[in-house]
């Protein structure tokens, strides 16, 4: 996933109140991070790989994963918008639920004033 895909994902995530992150894994290589109860994180999209699944860690630890979602190499943005807000992190391997979830209020976006500063200002 490039940057800026990562930021308009993770920016429409926070209008709908999820907690999640742009995750600068490596250099030019960055996914999603969510962050989930209990002191969880799922780590969306980082391996670099066509399909969009996750790992979900807690402390470094592997405690549950989403497996690669069929037919999402071809997903836009607002397709991998709903993935990740509709999946269930609940049971150790994942599930998508058929209604989404109860809204929550907003979340500022990440970055605030100085957004642009940070970004390098390639933001558009």
């Amino acid at each position: 996933m490039d940057e800026n895909r990562a930021v308009r994902v993770v920016d429409a995530l926070r209008e709908r109140g999820v907690d999640a992150h742009v995750a600068k894994v490596s250099v030019y290589q960055f996914g999603i991070r969510v962050m989930l109860s209990g002191g969880r994180q799922a780590e969306w999209d980082t391996d670099n790989t066509a399909g969009l699944e996750a790992q979900v860690m807690r402390n470094g630890i592997l405690v549950g994963f989403v497996p690669t979602i069929e037919g999402s190499e071809d997903f836009d943005d607002q397709q991998t918008i709903e993935a990740i807000w509709h999946t269930d992190y609940d049971q150790p391997i994942a599930t998508r639920r058929t209604t989404p979830p109860p809204p929550t209020p907003a979340l500022p976006r990440e970055g605030g004033v100085f957004r642009r500063f940070l970004g390098g200002f390639r933001e558009r």
